[in-house]
């Protein structure tokens, strides 16, 4: 994204390349300037991700290794080190303790420290993170391997409580919400504790559906005001603190001054 390029809304945890119409999405992306992180699941997709993404600003590519496919995929973790200096995105990753995935979970931690240590070394990586039934042990690996707090975690889809989020906000992490974490009265008090200023929207599509569909990028401008109406703020008002949250979040302490112009960039310039 050039550096006079300036996003309308946010969707930072979306799985583009499972769309049937993946590259029709991107280009919608760009029209409605939607800055989109298409996450991938496996090292092994971030190639195509970052092919079917040139060219088109506001997509932005993460580099993943989804806990859920840890199990037969933690092979992959030597090329994910490979090519984590050609991104600044990392994402899926982190733990998932739910019963189908749970006899995996030692690795899941295994893999999941080495890449935040990973991060931590290189620095100035804006992490997304899935942590299913796994909340308190995810905020325990992030004190653990990334003491230099110069990434930024993101947490994708938070099910923790309002002490698990307060704990997080004092980790740096920010927080990325869908229609469905919405839609459900049971989030709604957590929802309205999490700051403002540590808000991101998500679709977590495909995964995800909206008026029997699969959620798009492009039904974020409902999310904003979904939530807007749960907290009782202007829709517009949300919306701008949104985009000014992702600027934020490329103010890592130990890697851009503040006087440095902020930038949405893909590499890890």
């Amino acid at each position: 994204m050039s550096a006079a390029a300036s996003p309308s809304w946010v969707d930072f945890h979306c799985h583009l390349d499972l769309y049937r119409d993946h590259q029709s999405l991107i280009r919608e992306c760009d029209a409605e300037k939607i800055a989109t992180l298409g996450v991938t699941t496996t090292p092994k997709a971030f190639a195509r991700n970052t092919e079917m993404a040139a060219g088109y600003p506001y997509t932005l590519v993460g580099l993943g290794l989804h806990p859920q496919l840890v199990a037969e995929r933690s092979d992959e973790l030597p090329l994910f080190e490979k090519l984590l200096p050609k991104t600044k995105y990392v994402g899926e990753i982190g733990l998932d303790a739910g019963s189908r995935f749970y006899a995996s979970f030692d690795e899941q931690r295994r893999v999941f420290a080495r890449i935040l240590r990973a991060c931590d070394e290189q620095g100035g990586k804006i992490l997304s993170i899935h942590s299913v039934r796994a909340v308190s042990k995810v905020l325990k690996e992030l004190e653990s391997h990334l003491p230099k707090r110069n990434c930024v975690p993101v947490l994708h889809w938070f099910t923790g409580t309002k002490s698990e989020a307060a704990r997080a906000v004092e980790l740096g992490c920010y927080f990325s919400v869908n229609v469905e974490m919405i839609a459900n009265e049971k989030t709604h008090a957590l929802l309205r504790s999490i700051p403002m200023e540590r808000l991101l929207t998500e679709t977590d599509g495909p995964f995800v559906s909206f008026l029997d569909r699969p959620v798009r990028p492009t039904d974020i401008p409902t999310t904003v005001a979904l939530l807007a109406k749960l907290r009782g703020i202007d829709p517009l008002v949300i919306a701008n603190q949104i985009t000014c949250n992702l600027a934020s979040m490329y103010y890592l302490p130990t890697t851009a001054p503040p006087e440095r112009q902020l930038r949405l960039f893909k590499s890890n310039s």
